[in-house]
């Protein structure tokens, strides 16, 4: 975990007009780096200073820093602040928090641009924010040291003071701010870890209370004087378009104040939701028919179909047809999983105001600069001109990459004289989603003469997430070059480039998670067969391992029974000894007393999963019975996620994945009927609900190793190990998701 700075990269300082000092930093690998200051007028005539920095510490003693990542539930608003806290000297508590507007300084150094996603804040920001605090903190020891005439040596940073040691006099930050903002440092060292007051303990997260008192501003919350709401008429289907309007009846409502068409949709404005929503309603509109192709039944046989044809060898490795040839058993299987909603609880939603030759935009968005760029798109108008503000976000899991929300924002913005605020409802959200990628599997596996697991043969069928994300990218962000880029090297899966520069591939979203097994197979092939619908997908929570691991892991259990093993056994046998795979997964059967029998009517299953660079496993304990049904009793995961910096954190972003996967694998799917999606709010796409959530323990393996990800690690091994289980307790194997079986149907 070291970290090379140029003296001459870093350090910029400046004193704000309210007597703030503010340090801004330029560091290697953060894309263009910071710019220089600049002044903002405000309403009343003064101004503020507002730097492209993290730190900033007021005369007042007021200290804070920016949050260069999203808050979106993940928890990055007080894992940051430890950070910060632990090379700054003062308790997470004490710091203020303010959002990242749109702003190349705070691009993400995993991905090069300013995003929340792929598991990377930590990983993103674990040296960037200690480094701008360790900047701090010593300007400010400098500065107590040349205000006493003391030596640099006799005065330490503490609880948000410097101390002179040898007679422990003290000045508060902001006491010593204006001194410090002349004055340069050399490149701090980082403190060791066996310093760390902060980071590795269980902080309390600092947006819970504000969460509970209603205080916490989303993007659904944001308020201006004389705001209107927007309701948006949307595509009843894929492909259809739109053709005629008819508002007479909606304009003579109270508080309709207009409808108009904005890019193949209709916007009715009004003073209030309410008043749009219903207006909404008495629109006339007319459309061109839907694509009668986009229909659940005909694409189901597509996708079958399409396995059964030519593919891309994406990693071939020793003879497979040999294998077959030579085999005591051949096991094939074809594995199905649906298209998946995002659902964010907070359903989507912008405010934009273009006023006086500018646009401000308030959105709960994962990529304020993205946002920005589609504004700039949309309206023509310099970046120097657009302003996003960011709010939390109420549940991202990549829907928030998007920006469709913010367009429809900006298109309403520009054709009213007030600020608009464009809601959509949970139906509308539903119905008009980019939706995790339906995708088909065809396996085929062998089991030699020796009792031994001889080849594996796995052939996906998927849309691609890069060559939608890409094209929205390159239409709307020209700057997004980088992470298309690094899209289509692996980058956000967990580091398939390699494997990329070998097979040519343009996505390896849709294989990771299967082009690199963690099992030693003599024979092996992986192949890739795209197929491109019309049906808007995007990166859904764990992106390709949502459903690469689900077949991976039901498949090698296939195998193991078809040799006659324990399931856990036929995987350490299949794993390189001391790998970090198998130290994960003997953690989490350990823990679950995989080597006891369970209790009476309870069957287990297992699963793992290497996810953006992270090792998680789990163990599954169900039941079935004609009564209660499937009950899932309790779920035992480990993981290995690198140096941590909130162990209460990491546990409840794995908890929430398991939730969340669980809601997904049980009953969750998008079907599509001659184009028009089905379902429409949580009675037909229901999540889990809290009396049918298991017992959940979560096991962190310690490590010195530089911090991965956490965020979507723990979702792809729920529903293999619930269906491994489904296995051991009836004897029925789970090859579609969801499961939607009944208890009856398990126990026929």
């Amino acid at each position: 975990m070291t970290f090379s700075l140029n003296r001459r990269d870093f350090l910029r300082t400046a004193l704000t007009a309210s007597g703030a000092l503010v340090f801004e930093i330029a560091l290697p690998g953060c894309g263009s780096g910071f710019k220089s200051f600049g002044m903002v007028k405000r309403p009343d005539g003064g101004a503020d200073f507002v730097p492209n920095a993290f730190i900033k510490i007021g005369t007042d003693d007021k200290v804070s820093f920016v949050l260069d990542r999203v808050e979106m539930g993940q928890g990055t608003m007080t894992s940051s602040a430890q950070l910060v806290a632990e090379e700054l000297e003062i308790a997470p508590a004490d710091l203020g928090v303010e959002l990242a507007g749109a702003s190349a300084a705070y691009n993400n150094t995993a991905l090069q641009m300013q995003l929340t996603g792929g598991s990377t804040s930590v990983v993103s920001s674990f040296t960037s924010l200690r480094t701008a605090a360790a900047i701090a903190r010593e300007m400010l020891r400098t500065a107590a040291s040349r205000t006493w005439g003391v030596a640099l040596s006799d005065c330490k940073a503490e609880n948000g003071a410097i101390i002179h040691v040898p007679t422990g006099k003290s000045l508060r930050y902001g006491a010593l701010a204006k001194t410090a903002a002349s004055i340069e440092v050399d490149t701090p060292k980082l403190k060791e870890p066996k310093d760390w007051k902060y980071i590795g303990k269980p902080v309390t997260r600092r947006d819970a209370r504000m969460k509970v008192d209603g205080s916490a501003v989303y993007g659904m919350d944001v308020v201006l004087p004389n705001m209107r709401t927007a309701v948006i008429i949307r595509a009843p289907g894929v492909g259809a378009k739109l053709q005629g309007v008819k508002a007479q009846e909606a304009l003579k409502d109270p508080g309709v104040e207009a409808v108009f068409e904005i890019p193949n949709a209709v916007a009715v404005v009004a003073k209030s939701y309410w008043r749009a929503r219903k207006a909404a309603d008495k629109v006339v509109v007319t459309w061109s028919a839907s694509d009668p192709g986009v229909d659940s039944t005909l694409l189901a046989a597509a996708y079958r179909e399409r396995v059964t044809r030519d593919a891309s060898v994406i990693h071939a490795l020793g003879n497979n047809d040999d294998a077959v040839k030579n085999a005591d058993k051949t096991i094939d299987a074809v594995y199905e999983l649906p298209y998946l909603a995002h659902a964010t609880m907070e359903p989507q939603n912008a405010t934009a105001w273009i006023h006086d030759g500018k646009c401000d935009v308030w959105a709960p968005t994962q990529s304020p600069s993205l946002a920005a760029e589609v504004v700039r798109r949309v309206t023509g108008m310099s970046m120097d001109d657009i302003s996003v503000k960011q709010t939390l976000v109420g549940g991202g899991f990549g829907r928030r990459i998007q920006q469709d929300y913010v367009e429809e924002a900006v298109h309403v913005a520009m054709r009213v004289k007030y600020p608009v605020k464009v809601v959509w409802s949970r139906e509308d959200d539903m119905k008009n989603d980019g939706y995790r990628p339906m995708a088909t599997s065809a396996m085929r596996g062998t089991v030699d003469k020796k009792g031994n697991i001889s080849s594996w043969s796995h052939r996906i069928a998927t849309q691609s997430i890069v060559a939608q994300s890409g094209a929205f990218m390159a239409a709307f962000a020209p700057h997004s070059a980088p992470i298309v880029a690094k899209m289509q090297m692996g980058a956000l899966g967990g580091g398939l480039a390699g494997l990329a520069a070998r097979g040519g591939i343009a996505d390896p979203t849709s294989i990771e998670g299967a082009a690199e097994i963690p099992y030693q197979i003599p024979a092996f092939k992986i192949e890739l067969a795209p197929i491109e619908p019309l049906v808007t997908i995007g990166s859904w929570r764990s992106v390709g391992v949502s459903h690469t691991i689900f077949v991976v892991e039901c498949f090698i259990d296939e195998l193991a029974h078809a040799a006659g093993l324990d399931p856990f056994e036929a995987r350490r046998r299949l794993m390189k000894k001391g790998s970090p795979e198998l130290r994960i997964l003997e953690l989490a059967a350990e823990k679950a007393g995989w080597s006891t029998p369970a209790r009476a009517g309870v069957f287990r299953g297992i699963a793992m999963a290497k996810a953006f660079n992270s090792y998680c496993a789990e163990v599954a304990e169900i039941s079935v019975d004609p009564v209660r049904g499937l009950k899932v009793e309790r779920i035992v995961a480990a993981i290995n996620c690198g140096t941590v910096v909130n162990p209460d954190i990491v546990k409840m972003q794995v908890e929430s994945s398991i939730a969340y996967g669980l809601s997904a694998a049980m009953r969750q799917e998008i079907t599509f009927k001659k184009g028009v999606v089905e379902q429409s709010n949580f009675h037909d796409f229901p999540p889990l609900r809290m009396h049918e959530m298991p017992q959940v323990e979560v096991h962190i393996l310690e490590s010195k190793e530089p911090p991965t990800g956490v965020g979507e690690p723990g979702l792809p091994p729920i529903a293999p190990a619930v269906a491994n289980a489904i296995f051991a307790a009836t004897g029925k194997r789970i090859r579609r998701l969801p499961f939607s079986v009944s208890a009856k149907e398990l126990l026929r």
